[in-house]
């Protein structure tokens, strides 16, 4: 069942713990949006005008580094939103919003969203918040480009999006992911990427399906970044 625009704004770290009155407010600023499988939703450049949420289906955020090599980001799915950035500060975008298959999207227009913040303190508040974690997130990333070796990062990077959007089987954390994208998300090559699944494959720590992966011994694989 698809999640109302409610559900989705109230649930995420832009704004849980908001007051209802507040929550509602924000809900009554969004439309939405029926995309196709593989429509762009935004690209690198375009105006920051708008703050998604998805209602159904998946959405792909890249980038393209030097000499136009494209960098896979982050997978957001029913309950995630995306934009805050740029619904912010108005600059355009620095990624691209690409759907993986049919989706619809929660849209809120910056224009509506800030004469809200400006009459609810609290809301302020909460961006602060979300964007210091952001800039966390990114530091992190920096430092594990730079400390950790290719299969502590790979590892790393794994567990962290099974956390995030793996769905429990009793196999283990499943990910809908394919090596490519697996690949552009690190800033690696798919040979390398594929060489290392592979190896653990053998030894039984991850299934690898057509576009998946299932994480059958996580423990192995936390080890794994801690040896860098």
């Amino acid at each position: 069942m698809p999640l109302d625009a409610k559900t989705i704004i109230a649930r995420n770290s832009l704004f849980r713990a908001l007051p209802e009155q507040t929550i509602t407010q924000i809900t009554a600023l969004s439309s939405r949006r029926s995309y196709k499988a593989d429509a762009v939703v935004f690209m690198g450049g375009d105006p920051g005008d708008a703050l998604y949420g998805v209602v159904t289906g998946r959405v792909r955020i890249s980038a393209s580094g030097s000499g136009g090599k494209e960098v896979f980001l982050n997978i957001m799915e029913p309950g995630d939103a995306f934009g805050e950035i740029a619904l912010l500060d108005g600059q355009p975008r620095t990624a691209a919003a690409t759907t993986l298959a049919p989706t619809e999207l929660m849209i809120i227009r910056r224009e509506d969203f800030l004469a809200l913040v400006k009459r609810e303190p609290q809301l302020a508040v909460h961006l602060i918040e979300l964007l210091c974690k952001r800039v966390r997130w990114t530091s992190e990333q920096m430092e594990d480009s730079s400390l950790l070796n290719v299969p502590a990062r790979l590892a790393k990077r794994l567990l962290s999006l099974a956390a995030s959007h793996g769905r429990k089987t009793p196999e283990g954390a499943q990910l809908r992911l394919s090596q490519e994208d697996l690949a552009q998300f690190l800033g690696l090559s798919r040979q390398i990427v594929n060489k290392y699944l592979q190896t653990w494959k053998k030894q039984g720590w991850i299934t690898l399906g057509r576009g998946s992966v299932v994480l059958g011994d996580e423990r192995a694989l936390r080890a794994l970044t801690r040896k860098d």
